[in-house]
């Protein structure tokens, strides 16, 4: 569940959830509509997990 992966990531990294939606969806309140119960296209999965890895490959967070 991305939520989850989210959450995970948001504890790892220290990152506010605005900060997250707005460079992860390009949406602030993206992590607050998931929990709300909002479903997320499949391509704004993708690029939602993208962005997570490629963030901890950049800054070498576990």
């Amino acid at each position: 569940m991305l939520i989850l992966k989210i959450d995970q990531f948001l504890d790892l990294t220290g990152m506010p959830v605005t900060k997250f939606g707005r460079l992860a969806a390009h949406d602030p309140r993206f992590v607050g509509d998931l929990r709300n119960g909002r479903a997320p296209r499949p391509a704004t999965v993708s690029r939602v997990e993208h962005f997570m890895n490629d963030y901890r490959s950049n800054t070498h967070v576990a």
